[in-house]
C-alpha cells in the first residue's frame, strides 16, 4: 500500500522529461496525473487502516462486554487474551517479543 510512497524518487526520475525530451512529454499532465495517484493511493491507505481500527475496536468492545457479564467465564477470557495479545504482537513484534509463557 505504500509502493507508490516508496517509489516517489524513482516514479519522478522516470516520469519527468530530461532536457532531450522535453518536447516529447507533457510534464504538467504527467505530474498531475502523478499527483492524482499519489493522493488516492494516501486516501485509500487511510480507509482501509480506519476500517481495520473500528473492526478491531468492534471485535474488542464486543469481548470486553460479554466479559462484563459473565466475569468467570474461562473461555471468554481465553478468548479476550488471545485477542490482546494478536493485537500486542501485530504492533510491537518488530520492537519487543515477549518471553514465552511459562
Amino acid at each position: 500500500m505504500r509502493t507508490i510512497d516508496d517509489r516517489i524518487v524513482h516514479e519522478l526520475n522516470t516520469t519527468i522529461p530530461t532536457a532531450s525530451f522535453v518536447g516529447k512529454i507533457d510534464a504538467s499532465q504527467t505530474c498531475k496525473e502523478l499527483y492524482q495517484s499519489l493522493m488516492d493511493a494516501h486516501t485509500s491507505r487511510e480507509r482501509i487502516i480506519k476500517n481495520c481500527i473500528a473492526h478491531t475496536s468492534s471485535v474488542v468492545k464486543t469481548l470486553r462486554e460479554e466479559r462484563e457479564k459473565a466475569q468467570e467465564d474461562v473461555a471468554l477470557l481465553k478468548q479476550l487474551r488471545k485477542e490482546q495479545t494478536k493485537v500486542f504482537n501485530e504492533r510491537c513484534r518488530i520492537h519487543y517479543k515477549p518471553p514465552k509463557s511459562q
